[in-house]
Protein backbone atom coordinates (compact mmCIF):
# COMPACT_ATOMS: atom_id res chain seq x y z
CA UNK A 1 0.00 0.00 0.00
CA UNK A 2 1.47 3.27 -0.88
CA UNK A 3 -0.41 5.62 1.35
CA UNK A 4 1.28 7.05 4.21
CA UNK A 5 0.85 10.00 7.06
CA UNK A 6 1.38 13.60 6.12
CA UNK A 7 0.95 16.56 8.56
CA UNK A 8 -1.33 19.67 7.44
CA UNK A 9 -1.79 22.33 10.19
CA UNK A 10 -0.55 19.81 13.25
CA UNK A 11 -3.46 17.16 11.93
CA UNK A 12 -2.60 13.98 10.33
CA UNK A 13 -4.36 13.38 6.78
CA UNK A 14 -3.31 10.12 4.30
CA UNK A 15 -0.92 11.54 1.41
CA UNK A 16 1.00 9.57 -1.30
CA UNK A 17 4.40 11.44 -0.19
CA UNK A 18 6.95 9.66 1.22
CA UNK A 19 7.23 9.73 5.16
CA UNK A 20 10.37 11.95 6.62
CA UNK A 21 13.30 9.51 8.31
CA UNK A 22 13.30 9.76 11.72
CA UNK A 23 16.28 8.59 14.15
CA UNK A 24 16.06 4.90 14.29
CA UNK A 25 17.46 3.91 17.19
CA UNK A 26 14.89 6.65 19.27
CA UNK A 27 11.98 4.62 17.33
CA UNK A 28 13.27 1.66 18.49
CA UNK A 29 14.05 2.12 21.70
CA UNK A 30 10.52 4.28 22.22
CA UNK A 31 7.48 2.30 23.36
CA UNK A 32 4.08 2.66 22.02
CA UNK A 33 2.06 4.41 24.82
CA UNK A 34 4.94 6.70 25.70
CA UNK A 35 4.80 7.27 21.45
CA UNK A 36 0.91 8.51 22.27
CA UNK A 37 1.14 10.12 25.01
CA UNK A 38 3.84 12.71 23.31
CA UNK A 39 1.57 12.93 20.69
CA UNK A 40 -1.31 13.69 23.08
CA UNK A 41 0.92 16.60 24.01
CA UNK A 42 1.74 17.65 20.42
CA UNK A 43 4.22 16.21 19.14
CA UNK A 44 3.34 14.85 15.36
CA UNK A 45 6.72 13.33 15.19
CA UNK A 46 5.15 10.49 17.36
CA UNK A 47 2.36 9.57 15.61
CA UNK A 48 4.48 9.19 12.72
CA UNK A 49 6.00 6.67 14.31
CA UNK A 50 3.41 4.69 15.67
CA UNK A 51 1.80 4.76 12.02
CA UNK A 52 4.74 3.69 10.24
CA UNK A 53 5.58 0.67 13.16
CA UNK A 54 2.30 -0.28 13.10
CA UNK A 55 0.23 0.65 9.61
CA UNK A 56 1.62 -2.85 7.51
CA UNK A 57 0.38 -5.24 9.88
CA UNK A 58 -3.40 -3.26 9.91
CA UNK A 59 -3.90 -3.20 6.17
CA UNK A 60 -2.34 -6.46 5.95
CA UNK A 61 -5.23 -7.45 8.49
CA UNK A 62 -7.89 -5.61 6.60
CA UNK A 63 -7.37 -6.53 3.55
CA UNK A 64 -7.24 -10.52 4.37
CA UNK A 65 -10.09 -10.13 6.15
CA UNK A 66 -12.01 -7.98 3.61
CA UNK A 67 -10.05 -9.09 0.30
CA UNK A 68 -11.14 -5.61 -0.84
CA UNK A 69 -8.34 -2.80 -1.70
CA UNK A 70 -11.18 -0.43 -1.27
CA UNK A 71 -12.89 -1.47 1.77
CA UNK A 72 -9.54 -2.12 3.31
CA UNK A 73 -8.43 1.37 2.84
CA UNK A 74 -11.32 3.06 4.07
CA UNK A 75 -11.33 1.38 6.88
CA UNK A 76 -7.61 1.80 7.31
CA UNK A 77 -7.99 5.51 7.02
CA UNK A 78 -11.33 5.30 9.33
CA UNK A 79 -9.01 3.95 12.17
CA UNK A 80 -6.08 5.76 12.32
CA UNK A 81 -8.65 9.00 12.05
CA UNK A 82 -10.28 7.54 15.48
CA UNK A 83 -7.02 6.86 16.82
CA UNK A 84 -6.10 10.44 16.10
CA UNK A 85 -8.98 11.90 17.65
CA UNK A 86 -8.87 9.64 20.71
CA UNK A 87 -5.45 11.59 21.60
CA UNK A 88 -6.82 13.57 23.79
CA UNK A 89 -8.68 10.39 25.70
CA UNK A 90 -5.91 7.60 25.35
CA UNK A 91 -4.90 5.91 28.59
CA UNK A 92 -2.53 3.20 28.53
CA UNK A 93 -4.80 0.21 30.17
CA UNK A 94 -3.90 -1.91 27.45
CA UNK A 95 -1.21 -2.16 24.58
CA UNK A 96 -2.11 0.33 22.32
CA UNK A 97 -1.42 -2.38 19.58
CA UNK A 98 -4.39 -3.86 21.15
CA UNK A 99 -6.61 -0.56 21.30
CA UNK A 100 -5.45 0.11 17.46
CA UNK A 101 -7.06 -2.74 16.42
CA UNK A 102 -10.02 -2.64 18.32
CA UNK A 103 -10.56 0.01 17.05
CA UNK A 104 -10.15 -1.48 13.15
CA UNK A 105 -12.25 -4.40 14.25
CA UNK A 106 -15.14 -1.86 15.91
CA UNK A 107 -14.63 0.31 12.04
CA UNK A 108 -14.85 -2.99 10.06
CA UNK A 109 -17.74 -3.91 11.72
CA UNK A 110 -19.36 -0.25 10.79
CA UNK A 111 -18.09 -0.68 7.54
CA UNK A 112 -19.96 -4.37 7.15
CA UNK A 113 -23.35 -2.58 8.07
CA UNK A 114 -23.06 0.37 5.74
CA UNK A 115 -22.17 -2.13 3.11
CA UNK A 116 -24.48 -5.00 3.27
CA UNK A 117 -23.63 -6.43 -0.01
CA UNK A 118 -19.87 -6.69 1.19
CA UNK A 119 -18.48 -9.56 -0.70
CA UNK A 120 -14.93 -11.00 -0.39
CA UNK A 121 -13.20 -10.08 -3.76
CA UNK A 122 -10.48 -12.52 -5.65
CA UNK A 123 -7.15 -12.52 -7.19
CA UNK A 124 -6.24 -9.72 -4.44
CA UNK A 125 -2.35 -10.85 -2.90
CA UNK A 126 -2.21 -8.40 0.42
CA UNK A 127 1.94 -8.92 0.62
CA UNK A 128 2.37 -7.32 -3.07
CA UNK A 129 0.04 -4.60 -2.03
CA UNK A 130 2.46 -3.29 0.55
CA UNK A 131 5.40 -2.95 -1.81
CA UNK A 132 5.57 -2.14 -5.59
CA UNK A 133 8.68 -4.30 -6.29
CA UNK A 134 8.66 -7.70 -4.98
CA UNK A 135 11.49 -10.09 -4.59
CA UNK A 136 12.03 -11.35 -8.30
CA UNK A 137 13.61 -14.58 -7.03
CA UNK A 138 10.39 -15.29 -4.68
CA UNK A 139 7.44 -14.03 -6.76
CA UNK A 140 6.34 -17.46 -7.99
CA UNK A 141 6.83 -19.41 -5.02
CA UNK A 142 5.31 -16.84 -2.65
CA UNK A 143 2.56 -16.37 -5.38
CA UNK A 144 1.91 -19.90 -4.91
CA UNK A 145 1.69 -20.20 -1.36
CA UNK A 146 -0.87 -16.80 -0.78
CA UNK A 147 -3.13 -18.54 -3.36
CA UNK A 148 -3.10 -21.15 -1.30
CA UNK A 149 -3.91 -19.54 2.16
CA UNK A 150 -5.56 -16.87 0.75
CA UNK A 151 -8.12 -19.37 -0.55
CA UNK A 152 -8.45 -21.22 2.27
CA UNK A 153 -8.83 -18.23 4.09
CA UNK A 154 -11.96 -17.07 2.18
CA UNK A 155 -13.98 -20.16 3.46
CA UNK A 156 -13.98 -19.40 7.30
CA UNK A 157 -16.35 -18.05 9.17
CA UNK A 158 -15.51 -14.40 9.31
CA UNK A 159 -14.83 -14.72 13.40
CA UNK A 160 -12.61 -17.57 12.76
CA UNK A 161 -10.76 -15.60 9.66
CA UNK A 162 -10.48 -12.54 12.09
CA UNK A 163 -9.28 -14.02 14.94
CA UNK A 164 -6.84 -16.13 12.63
CA UNK A 165 -5.55 -12.87 11.37
CA UNK A 166 -5.37 -10.91 14.92
CA UNK A 167 -2.76 -13.38 16.01
CA UNK A 168 -1.37 -13.72 12.69
CA UNK A 169 -0.74 -10.12 11.13
CA UNK A 170 -1.50 -7.75 14.37
CA UNK A 171 0.84 -10.49 16.47
CA UNK A 172 -2.03 -10.60 19.27
CA UNK A 173 -2.18 -13.14 21.88
CA UNK A 174 -5.23 -14.25 23.02
CA UNK A 175 -6.32 -12.27 25.78
CA UNK A 176 -6.00 -9.30 23.12
CA UNK A 177 -7.10 -11.04 20.62
CA UNK A 178 -10.60 -12.00 22.89
CA UNK A 179 -10.64 -7.85 24.26
CA UNK A 180 -10.36 -7.15 20.75
CA UNK A 181 -13.37 -9.15 19.30
CA UNK A 182 -15.31 -8.48 22.54
CA UNK A 183 -15.75 -12.32 23.55
CA UNK A 184 -13.66 -14.08 26.14
CA UNK A 185 -11.01 -16.09 26.41
CA UNK A 186 -11.92 -19.36 25.26
CA UNK A 187 -14.11 -18.17 22.94
CA UNK A 188 -11.22 -16.72 20.96
CA UNK A 189 -9.01 -19.96 21.17
CA UNK A 190 -11.82 -21.66 19.86
CA UNK A 191 -12.15 -20.15 17.02
CA UNK A 192 -8.63 -20.31 15.95
CA UNK A 193 -8.27 -23.84 16.67
CA UNK A 194 -11.33 -24.40 14.58
CA UNK A 195 -9.63 -22.19 12.37
CA UNK A 196 -6.22 -24.08 11.83
CA UNK A 197 -8.15 -27.19 11.56
CA UNK A 198 -10.03 -26.04 8.79
CA UNK A 199 -6.87 -24.49 6.87
CA UNK A 200 -4.91 -27.59 7.16
CA UNK A 201 -8.19 -29.76 5.77
CA UNK A 202 -8.35 -27.20 2.73
CA UNK A 203 -4.46 -27.12 2.50
CA UNK A 204 -3.83 -31.17 2.38
CA UNK A 205 -6.76 -31.52 -0.49
CA UNK A 206 -5.41 -28.41 -2.88
CA UNK A 207 -3.28 -29.10 -5.48
CA UNK A 208 0.57 -30.01 -4.43
CA UNK A 209 2.81 -27.00 -4.51
CA UNK A 210 6.46 -26.47 -3.97
CA UNK A 211 7.94 -27.96 -0.92
CA UNK A 212 8.98 -25.00 0.30
CA UNK A 213 5.75 -23.48 0.00
CA UNK A 214 3.94 -25.96 1.96
CA UNK A 215 6.36 -26.00 4.51
CA UNK A 216 6.27 -21.97 5.10
CA UNK A 217 2.07 -22.74 5.23
CA UNK A 218 2.70 -25.50 8.11
CA UNK A 219 5.13 -23.14 10.08
CA UNK A 220 2.36 -20.49 9.95
CA UNK A 221 -0.44 -22.86 11.30
CA UNK A 222 1.95 -23.93 14.23
CA UNK A 223 2.60 -20.35 15.25
CA UNK A 224 -0.69 -19.34 14.75
CA UNK A 225 -1.84 -22.22 16.64
CA UNK A 226 0.12 -21.51 19.75
CA UNK A 227 -0.83 -17.76 20.49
Amino acid sequence: MGLNWAFEGGAPVLSRAPVLAYARAMERDTDDSALMERYRTGDVAAFDMLYRRHKDALYRYLLRLSYRPDAAEDVFQDAWSKIVKARQSYRPTAAFRTFLFRVAHNCFIDYLRRNQRHELSAGVDPDRELSAEPDPETLTEHALLRQRLDLAMKNLPQEQREAWLLHAEGGLNLDEIADVTGVNRETAKSRIRYANRKLREQLDDAPVTPASATGAIRRGLHKVGSP
